[in-house]
């Protein structure tokens, strides 16, 4: 297994053409953060909504009842690292002997880095005021997003500085400078 990104679009009338050309930009991103943080195998699923959207998350998860550009949920750490499958997995015994990992055999979750939500509409807006292009911006927000999902954080001035640098370093090399 390879790092991959599956995506939903919850925003009304959904995807188009449009969004299929940033998942291939949001895949090469992830590629490029995935082999800076040695990270090798995982699926990240992203889900692109609107403002109302992100805000009801955002009350439900963190109790601020205002719309945000991003939000991670991590699948790595915290109380959801504990979420397991319980049922049975019934597998052919050629699938099972496709499992690298004997622990997680059985286990179809392990995989799951976690989720990452962006509100178009605000991403839009923060590109224009920014004054940098929309790609640009849901590419910050995804990187950023990507590392929250394993473990990064702005808490303080030294946090914040090491994940925007490490941010910085994956847009650039993706060629989405400012």
């Amino acid at each position: 297994m390879t790092l991959s990104l599956e995506w939903i679009d919850e925003r009304e009338g959904g995807a188009g053409q449009r969004e299929e050309q940033w998942m291939e930009a949001l895949e090469k991103l992830l590629a490029i953060a995935g082999r800076k943080e040695e990270v090798e195998r995982g699926i990240v699923t992203l889900t692109l909504t609107d403002d109302e959207g992100i805000r009801e998350l955002n009350r439900q998860y963190r109790d601020l009842d205002k719309p945000t550009d991003v939000l991670s949920f991590s699948l790595l750490e915290g109380e959801q690292a504990d979420i397991r499958y319980e049922d049975e997995y019934e597998s052919s015994a050629e699938g099972e002997e496709s499992w690298e990992d004997d622990d997680k055999a059985g286990d179809p979750f392990s995989d799951l880095l976690g989720d990452i939500v962006i509100s178009v509409p605000r991403a839009e807006a923060q590109a224009a005021e920014y004054g940098h292009s929309f790609e640009r911006e849901l590419g910050f927000l995804f990187v950023h997003g990507f590392l929250h999902l394993l473990g990064y954080d702005h808490g303080d001035e030294e946090e914040e500085r090491l994940m925007f640098a490490k941010q910085e370093e994956v847009l650039r090399e993706a060629g989405l400078v400012r």
